[in-house]
């Protein structure tokens, strides 16, 4: 697929319109304080590698309910808005890669397999739904592509359609070749964003009403936003108001604050959450009152870096550092904005933080789940 580049670090980037309804990925509120807790991890096919806990969000505490057998490495989750369904990439070899629809029994706390699709493109990594639910898409980082799987009456996945990207980043070793890393539909649902670690680029799609049987995106109105060389942008996430975008910048270690508006993204400040060069950023969040913003770090120093956001312009300062376990990777702030928890993959835990909502900070509860090579990290509503 040819594109045209649009050079600079995203200032005055001006996107293409585009239409869809609705949001995806995020189950509704819960009535009372009791969320399941839903753990993609590194295991192997005859592992639990999806879990399913019971999670206490004014107590902080969680319980194992349940696991999943049958897929390699689930390492990414995403959910239905209704919370009945749940998709997991199968983040493997080229041959190998899978992207897996799950039912969810929300009264009984149940997984089950519904059936499992190739992506064609090496170590899917991310995974996300379409706006209307109808198409599930995973950002591929070994294949250098992001895979569309249309989406039966059912849930099911069908057949996918990979678009691959080319190129390379100014570091040898890590940016050899195009490694999408996470991909993301904005808010207002215009837009689908795809994070290119290894080209240092944000792949950009306007989104079609699927509705019409047209497809998803518009693949030839594509645009890429170029960032600073060796950056490499991994995971963006929004304000609750969706004006600002927030992105995590793993070689480098910046968080890249950006005003939206549903035309264009703005770069607003280049901030650091990787003050140790470790080249290992990892994840990115906003708190649910939108006045904080975390990241995590790994490789060295592990932990969450913690910024202050000016609500007159979106900017950040960086107020606060939490260590953490070892290699942490995805992280989620329960709905209320009490707790977040850390999946630290190398020490085989996910750790509870109690936070602060006046001042953002994040105190160690001591509390911790037990759990083998955790990854991702989601909430789901209880019935």
């Amino acid at each position: 697929m040819k594109k045209k580049l649009m050079a600079g670090c995203m200032a005055g980037i001006t996107l293409l319109m585009g239409s869809c309804a609705g949001k995806a990925g995020q189950a509704e509120k819960p009535a009372d304080d009791s969320l399941y807790l839903l753990v993609g991890s590194y295991a192997d096919s005859m592992q639990e590698g999806v879990k399913v806990y019971e999670f206490d969000q004014e107590k902080g505490d969680g319980m194992y309910l349940s696991g999943l057998k049958g897929i390699s490495n689930p390492s990414f989750l995403t959910v239905s808005g209704n919370g009945e369904r749940v998709y997991a990439v199968g983040e493997d070899s080229e041959e190998g890669s899978t992207a897996n629809a799950l039912s969810f029994d929300r009264e009984a706390g149940r997984l089950k397999l519904l059936n499992s699709m190739f992506t064609g493109g090496g170590a899917p990594c991310n995974i996300t739904l379409s706006p209307r639910e109808d198409y599930v898409l995973t950002a591929n980082y070994m294949g250098g592509s992001i895979s569309v799987f249309p989406l039966d009456a059912d849930g099911q996945l069908k057949e996918s359609h990979v678009i691959r990207f080319e190129g390379k980043g100014p570091d040898p070793e890590r940016q050899s070749q195009p490694h999408l890393h996470s991909v993301l539909f904005t808010p207002d649902s215009k837009w689908l964003l795809a994070n290119d670690l290894g080209t240092d680029r944000i792949h950009v799609f306007p989104v079609k009403d699927s509705s019409k049987g047209e497809g998803l995106l518009d693949e030839a109105a594509a645009y890429d936003i170029q960032l600073r060389p060796g950056s490499g942008p991994r995971h963006t996430c929004f304000s609750p108001d969706g004006h600002y975008a927030y992105l995590i910048t793993e070689i480098s270690g910046d968080v890249v604050a950006m005003a939206y508006d549903g035309m264009r993204l703005d770069t607003l400040q280049y901030i650091k959450a990787d003050t140790l060069s470790a080249q290992g950023s990892a994840d990115i969040h906003v708190s649910p009152d939108g006045r904080y913003v975390y990241a995590s770090n790994r490789l060295k120093g592990d932990g969450i870096a913690v910024f202050e956001v000016d609500t007159e312009d979106g900017t950040l300062n960086r107020v606060g550092y939490q260590p953490t376990g070892i290699h942490p990777r995805n992280f989620v702030i329960t709905p209320n904005g009490g707790f977040l928890l850390v999946a630290c993959r190398d020490t085989n835990e996910i750790q509870i933080f109690a936070r602060d909502a006046d001042t953002g900070m994040l105190t160690d509860t001591g509390k911790r789940i037990k759990t083998e090579k955790p990854v991702c990290l989601v909430f789901v509503a209880k019935k």
